[in-house]
C-alpha cells in the first residue's frame, strides 16, 4: 500500500471510530427530543410517587420535555423494573429505584432479570428512616427498655408490617437479628391496615415512615423509640438513632432514578447533574422533609455502589431470617 493510500485509510478508520464517542455528544446534547417517562413501582398518591413527581417536574423544567409519571403497580415493583429492562437504551423510560430493587435479588428465585447488570444507576435522590413505634400499653419508654422486655418475654410482642419482604419487614427483621430478641411477625396488604391495627392495640409494634406516623406521635396514640438511619431525623429530634445502642444499625427508605443498561454515558451524566443540582435547591429539599427524607445527592458510581451494599445488606438478612415471599 502506498504511503499516500496508507495516510488516507487510516484517516478514514480513526474517523470511523471516534463515530459512536461523537454521536453520543451530540445525542447527549439534544436529550430529551421528546417526552420521557418515569416508571414508578407504585400507585399514585405515596412516598415514592411523590418523589417521581418531584424529581420529574425538576426535570421537565430544566430539560424542556415532560417528564410523565407512569405508575405500573405490582409483584413487588417487579412489574415496572420489567418495562426498564425491556426498554430502549436510549433514556427515554426511567425507573424509579427503591429499596425493593436490592431486597427483591434475594427474596425471588425466579426474576426476569438481573438488576445490577441490566439497570443503569443514574442518579440517587433521597434517604428518609422507619421509626420504631409501639403501641403505648408495651411498657417501655425506651429502646433497651423494649429490648429487656422483648427477651424477657421472647414472642409476646407481635411485629407489624407493610407486607413480607418490603423495607418494614426487612427492617425488624435486622432489628431482631442485632437486638437478639424474638418477634412474631404479622404481615399486612400495605402500611395503612398496619398501623390501624397498631394503633388499636392489636399488635404491639412496627417500623414505618414518619409522614404515617407524626399525628400520631404528637398526641401519644404512638411511641416513638427510635430511628433507623445512622443520624437522627430533622422531623424527630428528640428520638435517638437505633445504632446509639446497637452499633453498626442502620436502614432506610430511599429512593434514585435508573435507566435500561447500555443507555450512553452522557446522557446519564446529564440527568445526574441535574438530578444534584435540584437536590441542592431550598424548595425540594423542604418538599422531600415533607415525606421524612433528606437530599442523597452522588455520582452514578456511587448510587451503583450504595445499591451494591444494599443487596448483599438485605441478601444477609433475608437469608438469615428466612424470608419467602407471599
Amino acid at each position: 500500500m502506498k504511503l499516500s493510500h496508507r495516510r488516507h485509510f487510516m484517516h478514514l478508520a480513526a474517523g470511523a471510530a471516534a463515530l459512536p464517542t461523537v454521536s453520543h455528544l451530540a445525542w447527549a446534547e439534544t436529550y430529551p427530543m421528546r417526552p420521557v417517562r418515569i416508571v414508578v413501582g407504585f400507585p399514585p398518591g405515596g412516598p415514592s410517587d411523590i418523589v417521581a413527581r418531584l424529581i420529574g417536574q425538576w426535570l421537565s423544567e430544566r430539560l424542556g420535555q415532560p417528564f410523565i409519571i407512569e405508575n405500573r403497580p405490582g409483584a413487588s415493583t417487579n412489574i415496572a423494573t420489567e418495562v426498564a429492562v425491556r426498554a430502549s437504551a436510549d433514556g427515554y423510560i426511567l425507573l424509579l429505584v427503591l429499596p425493593s430493587a436490592a431486597i427483591n435479588a434475594t427474596l425471588y428465585d425466579n426474576l426476569h432479570f438481573n438488576f445490577m447488570h441490566e439497570i443503569a444507576p443514574i442518579a440517587s435522590i433521597m434517604r428518609a428512616p422507619y421509626v420504631l413505634v409501639i403501641n403505648p400499653s408495651v411498657p417501655a419508654k425506651t429502646l433497651p427498655e423494649f429490648i429487656s422486655y422483648a427477651k424477657a418475654n421472647p414472642g409476646k410482642i407481635t411485629m407489624a408490617s407493610s407486607g413480607i419482604g418490603t423495607g418494614s419487614h426487612v427492617t425488624g427483621e435486622l432489628f431482631k437479628i442485632t437486638a437478639d430478641v424474638t418477634m412474631l411477625h404479622v404481615p399486612y396488604r400495605g402500611g395503612a391496615p398496619a398501623l390501624t391495627d397498631l394503633l388499636g392495640g392489636l399488635v404491639q409494634a412496627m417500623f414505618e415512615s414518619i409522614p404515617s406516623l407524626i399525628n400520631h406521635l404528637q398526641v401519644g396514640r404512638l411511641r416513638a423509640l427510635a430511628v433507623t438511619t445512622a443520624v437522627r431525623a430533622d422531623a424527630l429530634p428528640d428520638i435517638p438513632p437505633i445504632g446509639d445502642f446497637l452499633p453498626g444499625f442502620e436502614a432506610s427508605f430511599w429512593a434514585g432514578l435508573g435507566v435500561a443498561a447500555g443507555t450512553p454515558a452522557e446522557i446519564i451524566n446529564k440527568l445526574n447533574g441535574q438530578i444534584n443540582a435540584g437536590l441542592a435547591d431550598p424548595k425540594i429539599k423542604a418538599r422531600l422533609r415533607d415525606v421524612g427524607g433528606t437530599p442523597l445527592a452522588g455520582s452514578p458510581a456511587d448510587f451503583g455502589k450504595f445499591i451494591a451494599a444494599e443487596t448483599e445488606k438485605w441478601g444477609r438478612v433475608i437469608r438469615t431470617a428466612n424470608i419467602k415471599p407471599d
